[in-house]
């Protein structure tokens, strides 16, 4: 089952169910989000609680897909009410190639093997345990709250005080805490997870501050698939045509934690576990432009497509050139 969420100018945000080239609209909550909330306090699978929504309205898909409709994609999943209340996270080096890009990064001949190796290394030992046990906890992040969320077609930004921007394809999980503070996965969406890597490679303490960007989810969110073995391709536009491109693989069968155990490792904190609260949490990238050396310019469209996740997930990159401005804070 995939689902979109949607804006008219007129008649407000709606919830749809991807039909092959058609979306059929739902009747109901306005949102995904709410949509779960329904499912939690009516006690039924999501799945069931969506089903029995559908109306008689349809879309056809394509035209929403390419920005040429009134109906326009927001982020697959959301806080409807409060983007403050959508936390933003990660977790790195579950992948071998993120590691790789990292050891690149900070190898020094001292210390040939670099922390981030150490740790994708330690994941590969411990980061898939039997069902119910805990394994080793991964590295973790902090993006932001909902406000930097985008939708596919909108615009990732470089700030003026930048140094790049990247793209990180990968899969997202969407989360919504019940009542009584008890995780749910939502579903799984496509991700670009966006990061400035020239910023992270300066040391790695500037990690923290290379995550602190907008990012991307959508188009489609995945209601109960198989992650088991995800293949796709990450692309570089440029006018109209292709400057660089590479497969990637994802889901558990390619990664060094399982998914169980990068969500306990991201709720056990209690903080994590406020009821009503909404959660997006990348899951790694595969490939990386950056780590060959591509730069990206303003205009360039990172396309992430993903076998099994319905269309690919487009962005544009914006880059802000203006000069950097002192944010001065005032006494009151």
């Amino acid at each position: 089952m995939r689902l979109v969420q949607l804006k008219h100018p007129v008649h407000g945000r709606r919830v749809a169910l991807v039909d092959g080239s058609r979306l059929c609209l739902l009747d109901g909550p306005e949102s995904i989000y709410r949509f779960a909330e329904l499912a939690v306090v009516n006690r039924d699978p999501l799945a069931q609680t969506v089903s029995t929504a559908c109306s008689a309205e349809w879309l056809d898909y394509e035209p929403v897909y390419r920005g040429q409709s009134d109906w326009r994609l927001l982020p697959a999943f959301d806080h409807p009410d409060e983007p403050a209340r959508c936390l933003v996270t990660g977790t790195g080096l579950t992948h071998k190639a993120s590691a790789a890009n990292r050891q690149a990064m900070h190898k020094d001949k001292v210390a040939p093997v670099t922390d981030s190796m150490r740790m994708y290394e330690w994941g590969l030992k411990g980061g898939q345990p039997a069902p119910g046990k805990i394994g080793v906890q991964p590295e973790w992040f902090y993006k932001g709250c909902g406000a930097i969320l985008r939708a596919h077609g909108e615009p990732l930004e470089v700030p003026p005080f930048g140094l790049d921007g990247g793209e990180e394809a990968e899969v997202a999980g969407a989360y919504f805490i019940d009542p009584s503070g008890t995780p749910h996965r939502v579903g799984l969406g496509l991700g670009n997870e966006f990061s400035d890597h020239k910023m992270e490679a300066q040391n790695y303490l500037c990690l923290a501050h290379s995550k602190l960007r907008t990012c991307a989810l959508g188009p489609e969110l995945l209601i109960n698939p198989d992650f088991g073995d995800a293949r796709g391709t990450v692309r570089l536009w440029r006018s109209g045509e292709t400057v660089w491109s590479k497969p990637f693989a994802t889901g558990e069968t390619n990664m060094s934690h399982t998914l169980a155990n990068l969500e306990h490792h991201h709720f056990k904190y209690q903080a994590h576990r406020r009821p009503g609260d909404a959660h997006i949490h990348f899951f790694g990238a595969d490939v990386f432009s950056f780590g060959e050396g591509i730069e990206l310019a303003d205009g360039d469209v990172m396309e992430i497509e993903l076998a099994g996740f319905g269309l690919a997930l487009r962005n544009p990159l914006r880059i802000d050139r203006s000069e950097p401005r002192c944010v001065e804070v005032k006494p009151l």
